[in-house]
C-alpha cells in the first residue's frame, strides 16, 4: 500500500506534464499512474495524486478512491462539532448550561463522535465498493445519471475529468465501467444535489424523517436535549443531510435519479417509500449485520450480499411508489405491512410449491456453505419470493381471507399457470438501452399485477375452510378453455432460447385477456 499523508503531488497521468501538476518541488519524485506498482493507494493528505493520475492507476488495476473520500473524517468531524456547539451554545445563552458544563460535556462525547465519523466514512466507502462491484453492467444507468447532472447544470464533466462521449462508447464496447475515482466524483455530486432537494417541508416536517435530527447527535444529547434540538438553526439542513447520506450510502449514487426515471415520482415520494421498504423488510439491521462480517467473509462475497440487498430495497421501493395508498402516513403504512411480512416470512415454505421450495433452499445452502450467517442467507435466498408480500397483504385485506391461505393460492396458481417460469424469462432478457430496461421492468410489474388479480379472482366465492389446492384446481378446471391460448403462447416461448421484446408484450396481452375473462366469470 502507498500511503500519502503529507504535502505534495506524487502521482499524475501519462497525458499530464509536470508543469500542469503545479508542484515543482516534487517533479523528480512524481510518476505516472500506470507506473505505480502498489496494490492500494490511501490518501490521508490532499492532492497527493491528480485526478487523471488516479483514474490511470485505477484503470491499470490499482485500488484507489480520491482524497476527499479517504480523508473525509476531518471534514465530517468538523461538521459534527459545529452542529453540537450550536446546540450547546444556545443552551448556554439561555442559562440552561454553564460554559464549564458545556466544555465537560463536549469532552465526554469525544469517543462517540469519533465512532459516528468512522461509521459515516465506512458506509460511504462501502457504497462506492457496491457501485464499483458491477460498474460495467451499470455503466449505462450511471451515464444517464451523469447526463442528468449536466442537464441540471450541477456538473461540469470536463472540470471533473469525467470521460467524454467517445471514451464512454469505447468503455461500453470493452465492457468497462467507471473507475472508483470517477464514481467517487459522481457520488459526491449525487449527495450534494440530493441534500438540496431534500431540504423541503415535505421531508423536514414529516414526523418519520424528522427523527433523523436526533440521530445525528451523540446519545447523551439525545437523552437530555431532544426538545431543544427542534429549535436548532440548522434543523432542516441536518435532516436533509442525514437522509441524503442514507439514501446514497445504502442505495447508490443514482438511486433517486433511477426511481424518478422509472416512475416519475418526486424526490420526497421516493424518500418516503424507501423508508417504508427498509422498515417493513428490516433492511437497516440487515445492512448492519452484513457490515459486521468484515474480515469474516471475502470482500467480494460481502459486497455481493450488499448488492443483492440494495436490489431488494430498490424493487420494494418501486412497488410502493406504484401502489402505495398515499392517504396513509409512513408510520401507518409500516404498521399495516410489517406484521404481514413476519407471517409470510415464517410460513413461506408452507405456502410455496415443492419445486420452488427446493430451489430457494438450495440458494440459501450455497450461501451458508460460504460462511454467510443463516438469517442473512435466508433473506437473500427468499428476497425474490418475499417481494410478493405487498400484493398478498392487499389481497388479504380486500378479500377478507387469512393471509396464509392467500399466499398458498397465490404461489400455487403462479406455479400451475407457469407465471413464475415466465417471470424468469423476463428477468433473463438482456437489454441494450435505457428504453429496453424500462420495458423489462414494466413487463415484470405487469406480470406481478396479473398474478395478483388472478389470485384475487380465484379466492372469490370460496370459504376459509377450502384448501388452496382445491381452490386452484377448481379454477383451472373451470377456465380450461381460457387457459389453452396462454399455454400455447408459453409453448412457443419454450421452443426458442432467445426472445424479442415484442413477444413478451404480446404474451402479456394474452395474459391480460385471460385475467379479464376469468375475473368476469367469477
Amino acid at each position: 500500500m502507498f500511503w500519502n499523508g503529507g504535502i505534495g503531488t506524487y502521482l499524475k497521468a501519462k497525458s499530464e506534464s509536470h508543469a500542469e501538476v503545479g508542484d515543482r518541488a516534487n517533479d523528480s519524485l512524481r510518476i505516472d499512474g500506470a507506473q505505480l506498482q502498489a496494490k492500494i493507494v490511501g490518501e490521508g493528505g490532499n492532492l497527493g495524486c491528480t485526478q487523471l493520475g488516479r483514474i490511470e492507476y485505477a484503470a491499470s488495476g490499482g485500488r484507489i478512491n480520491t482524497d476527499f473520500i479517504d480523508n473525509v473524517g476531518g471534514v465530517d468531524c468538523s461538521d459534527n462539532e459545529v452542529n453540537i456547539k450550536i446546540l450547546l451554545n444556545s443552551l448556554v445563552a439561555a442559562g440552561d448550561l454553564t460554559v464549564k458544563q458545556r466544555n465537560v460535556l463536549l469532552y465526554s462525547m469525544t469517543d462517540e463522535v469519533g465512532e459516528i465519523v468512522i461509521d459515516n466514512h465506512n458506509r460511504q466507502t462501502q457504497s462506492l465498493s457496491i457501485s464499483h462491484y458491477r460498474s460495467a453492467a451499470m455503466l449505462k444507468e450511471q451515464i444517464r445519471f451523469m447526463h442528468g447532472l449536466e442537464k441540471a447544470g450541477s456538473l461540469d464533466r470536463a472540470l471533473e475529468f469525467l470521460p467524454t462521449e467517445e471514451d464512454l462508447a469505447e468503455r461500453l464496447a470493452k465492457n468497462e465501467g467507471f473507475t472508483r475515482p470517477e464514481l467517487a466524483v459522481l457520488l459526491a455530486y449525487g449527495k450534494m444535489v440530493l441534500k438540496e432537494q431534500l431540504a423541503i417541508d415535505e421531508i423536514t416536517n414529516n414526523p418519520y424523517h424528522s427523527r433523523l435530527l436526533q440521530e445525528a447527535f451523540p446519545k447523551v444529547l439525545r437523552e437530555r436535549y431532544a426538545a431543544e434540538m427542534e429549535n436548532h438553526p440548522l434543523r432542516r439542513e441536518i435532516i436533509a443531510t442525514q437522509l441524503a447520506n442514507r439514501l446514497v450510502d445504502d442505495m447508490g449514487l443514482n438511486f433517486i435519479h433511477r426511481m424518478t426515471d422509472e416512475t416519475g415520482a418526486s424526490v420526497d415520494e421516493i424518500a418516503h417509500c424507501y423508508a417504508i421498504a427498509c422498515e417493513v423488510f428490516g433492511l437497516e439491521q440487515l445492512f448492519i449485520d452484513v457490515d459486521a462480517l468484515n474480515n469474516k467473509l471475502t470482500a467480494q462475497l460481502q459486497t455481493q450480499l450488499l448488492y443483492e440487498t440494495r436490489r431488494s430495497v430498490r424493487r420494494v421501493t418501486r412497488w410502493f411508489l406504484r401502489n402505495r395508498d398515499n392517504s396513509m402516513s409512513i408510520e401507518e403504512t409500516i404498521a399495516f405491512y410489517k406484521p404481514k411480512y413476519a407471517i409470510i416470512n415464517a410460513t413461506m415454505f408452507d405456502s410455496m410449491v415443492k419445486e420452488d421450495v427446493v430451489s430457494v433452499k438450495a440458494n440459501i445452502s450455497k450461501l451458508t456453505e460460504q460462511g454467510v450467517p443463516k438469517h442473512i442467507a435466508e433473506f437473500i435466498g427468499k428476497a425474490s419470493t418475499m417481494f410478493s408480500l405487498m400484493d398478498l397483504a392487499q389481497i388479504a385485506q380486500e378479500s377478507g381471507k387469512d393471509i396464509s391461505l392467500v399466499a398458498q393460492v397465490y404461489f400455487k396458481l403462479g406455479a400451475e399457470v407457469e407465471l413464475h417460469w415466465f417471470l424468469d424469462q423476463i428477468s433473463a432478457q438482456p437489454v441494450a438501452n435505457h428504453w429496453q430496461a424500462l420495458a423489462r421492468a414494466s413487463f415484470r410489474e405487469e406480470l406481478d399485477w396479473q398474478q395478483r388479480v388472478l389470485a384475487a379472482s380465484v379466492l372469490k366465492g370460496c370459504d376459509q375452510e377450502c384448501s388452496a389446492t382445491t381452490i386452484v384446481e377448481k379454477w383451472l378446471s373451470d377456465n380450461e378453455k381460457l387457459l389453452s391460448r396462454w399455454e400455447h403462447m408459453l409453448a412457443d416461448f419454450k421452443a426458442t432460447k432467445t426472445h424479442e421484446f415484442a413477444k413478451f408484450s404480446v404474451a402479456l396481452r394474452e395474459l391480460n385477456l385471460l385475467t379479464h375473462h376469468a375475473t368476469l366469470a367469477v
